[in-house]
């Protein structure tokens, strides 16, 4: 009990001065995400999108719970239901299709398609569901950061490469990662309200993050165990998934690749998500972690040599503008 106590000061300790402690996990899940994607691109046009997905989530289970069962909560908690369903309609139905998106659509335009389209989904089932409501000033903060994104990654009239054979099943992939994130945002947000009102503690984020990625372990193993069967009767490759044309790549390399993946996505992003849905609601974080397209510019260019336009600068300005209005809108002090 005593352990539990000292969790549930640390989560919810503010810091001094004007400084906001909600926006910070938000800024840094953005960061992290970003990376995240680029690596889960790598991965998947070698591993294949299931394969890659279940490979990810099994040794994030692992780097969870070291910390979960050694300093945090474990699988104790009243939350612990509901951040379970998160992770099962997250984790599970949600990454299953992101992985399957990316090859094709890409992943520039699939996370601004999920990120995007998240936010005004969350925001309206948590006011249905959960009572939590919107201002007029933040809901124009957020159409502003949400607008900034498309003019930046919209496509212009010329197409860089052709699509995907595939592109319409990626849109439905997409859409379908898309209700899974905000679903599972608005479900992480309700175990945070059942924990307080049972009294309970509210975990830690990397424990909310350990206990959320169970269910996301139970359909990724079913899809993963799927898959084999099929492969076994069909003999036939993932289809869709693998690109052929990209270059052979080491053993260390994919490790490399899984690895960092696995961090910046399921282990730190994702435990720095939980931390900011823990102390602000999900219209207003979702829309900070909107901009991890954007983000991806320029690191896609410094990893893989891709070049930024007017344009994307021009979006860029406008996201951040409403980000940074969105933040001071929400915590004045």
């Amino acid at each position: 009990m005593r352990r539990a106590t000292l969790q549930w000061r640390v989560t919810r300790k503010r810091l001094p001065g004007n400084y906001s402690p909600p926006m910070l996990p938000a800024f840094l899940s953005t960061i992290l995400y970003s990376f995240s994607a680029l690596f889960a691109q790598r991965t998947t046009r070698v591993l294949g999108g299931i394969t890659a997905n279940f490979v990810r989530l099994v040794l994030a289970t692992l780097l969870l719970g070291l910390w979960a069962h050694g300093w945090g909560m474990g699988f104790h908690g009243p939350a612990q239901p509901w951040l379970f369903v998160s992770g099962l309609v997250g984790f599970g139905i949600g990454d299953v299709a992101l992985f399957q998106g990316y090859p094709r659509l890409g992943s520039r335009l699939l996370i601004m398609m999920v990120h995007c389209l998240a936010t005004p989904t969350a925001a309206v089932v948590e006011y249905a569901w959960l009572g939590t409501t919107l201002t007029a000033a933040q809901v124009l903060c957020i159409l502003a950061s949400i607008s900034g994104v498309a003019l930046a990654l919209a496509p212009g009239g010329r197409q860089s490469q052709p699509r995907h054979p595939e592109f319409r099943l990626g849109l439905l992939f997409g859409l379908i990662a898309m209700l899974g994130q905000s679903l599972g945002a608005v479900f992480s947000r309700k175990a945070n309200s059942v924990a307080l009102a049972l009294g309970g503690p509210v975990p830690d984020c990397i424990t909310a993050a350990y206990q959320r990625i169970w269910g996301g372990l139970l359909v990724a193993t079913l899809t993963y165990i799927l898959f084999l069967i099929r492969r076994r009767i069909t003999r036939g490759e993932d289809s869709g998934i693998r690109q052929g044309n990209e270059p052979a790549a080491t053993r260390s390399q994919i490790a490399g690749w899984v690895v960092a993946n696995t961090l910046a996505g399921p282990v730190l992003g994702v435990s720095c998500f939980q931390w900011a849905l823990a102390n602000e609601k999900t219209g207003v974080v979702l829309p900070i972690v909107a901009l991890t397209p954007l983000v991806i510019i320029p690191i896609a260019h410094w990893m893989e040599g891709e070049k930024t336009s007017r344009r994307e600068i021009l979006g860029g300005g406008i996201a951040v503008a409403g980000v940074a209005a969105l933040a001071r809108i929400s915590h004045p002090g």
